[in-house]
């Protein structure tokens, strides 16, 4: 009785329905084209890039399941191109568009940051650097350079690998910000982890250049901790920072 009412499809054969089986309005790029790409889910801006799924498998329903096995957009662009090409229903050039929307998003975010990016607040620099620094199988160090607005001057990456206090020179982290005449700097950098939990190496780097940065006259305004997806601010949590 049951197959006679849904046409003899099966439970599978509908939940997989194609997208020229959808409602016009239900489509993601008509969707896309009459109310905006604010209007669509993570799955639904991907199964554009995507086109088309795999037999069985539309390609909204392969988006959905894309992003819940990794994490979302954020987890999805953190697996290397090789492991994403042998993904069921991926292969080279989707794998390869996949790659290189999420690039120009990462860039377009990061795209002339002393022109746009004020730092009001931990949040507001720590944003822009999850994106950047979250997927990043090493540790990077950057340091941020600030003008008497708290303005971006320039951002600059410092170390590559391990951080902690017996590798770490004060006058590799302040050379740079001296020569942009910088008021302020924040220091920043990941935890490959995921886990951005301040350690106590951590600590002790954040003591010898709140130090240093009275001595210079360039104050250390916060040291960032970035980890997939969220941060910690040593100045927030009151490590290393005393005022």
């Amino acid at each position: 009785m049951k197959e006679a009412e849904t046409g003899g499809t099966s439970p599978a054969q509908r939940y997989s329905q194609s997208i020229r089986d959808m409602l016009p309005d239900d489509r993601p790029r008509e969707k896309l084209v009459k109310f905006g790409p604010g209007a669509l889910t993570d799955s639904e801006l991907l199964a554009i890039l995507l086109r088309v799924g795999v037999a069985g498998e539309s390609v909204v329903s392969l988006s959905q399941r894309l992003l819940k096995e990794h994490g979302g957009l954020t987890g999805l662009s953190r697996v290397p191109l090789a492991e994403l090409c042998e993904l069921r229903g991926m292969g080279e050039a989707k794998a390869a568009q996949l790659k290189a929307a999420l690039e120009m998003g990462r860039r377009l975010l990061l795209a002339e940051p002393d022109q746009r990016l004020q730092v009001r607040s931990p949040g507001d620099l720590a944003n822009p650097l999850i994106l950047e620094m979250a997927g990043l199988e090493q540790e990077h160090l950057k340091v941020i350079m600030l003008d008497n607005k708290n303005r971006v001057l320039r951002m600059h990456t410092v170390y590559v690998g391990t951080i902690n206090s017996s590798q770490v020179r004060v006058a590799e982290i302040y050379r740079e910000p001296i020569r942009q005449n910088a008021v302020s700097i924040i220091v920043a950098h990941n935890h490959p982890s995921g886990d951005p939990t301040p350690s106590r190496e951590d600590e002790e780097v954040t003591v010898e250049l709140i130090a240093a940065g009275k001595l210079l006259g360039i104050e250390l305004l916060d040291h960032l901790v970035i980890g997939h997806q969220r941060f910690v601010s040593l100045r927030e949590r009151r490590l290393a920072f005393k005022d």
